[in-house]
């Protein structure tokens, strides 16, 4: 068999191999499912506070005495955000808020700011503990 049959002669014995394969064909690829995109939401370019409901009041009274990042790098719920305040109004000289003002800031901030178990651990129970050392109570 000359070169030029005998390429040709492998080509089909190949194609006819292929034909007779016992191989499913592949099945066709699912339709792709359309991808929800969820919004970012809209920050204020200043503070980074999130342009939500009554973020101004937020940046009015906490950007005063510290940055927007120190209430944008936590997290907590209505009642953790409430004793934060409480906190900073006994041990901070914080200003007391008309009660609207209060439940708005609270409100925004435990809407846009809630607790995130990936972000932040839990306290270390007292018990766990090491002394003190700084302790005045001795």
């Amino acid at each position: 068999m000359s070169r030029p049959g005998f390429i040709i002669a492998a080509f089909i014995g190949a194609a006819l191999l292929g034909a007779c394969s016992k191989e499913e064909p592949a099945p066709p690829a699912p339709a792709a499912k359309p991808e929800v995109v969820v919004a970012e939401p809209e920050l204020d370019p200043v503070t980074g506070l999130i342009m939500a409901e009554h973020w101004e009041i937020v940046r009015a009274n906490c950007t005063p005495c510290h940055s927007a990042k120190l209430v944008t790098q936590q997290r907590g719920t209505a009642q953790q955000w409430l004793t934060m305040i409480r906190w900073m109004q006994a041990e901070q000289n914080l200003w007391q808020f008309d009660p609207v003002t209060e439940s708005r800031i609270i409100a925004y901030l435990a809407d846009n700011y809630p607790p995130d178990a990936a972000r932040r651990r839990a306290a270390i129970p007292a018990a766990l503990m090491p002394p003190n050392p700084y302790s005045s109570t001795e």
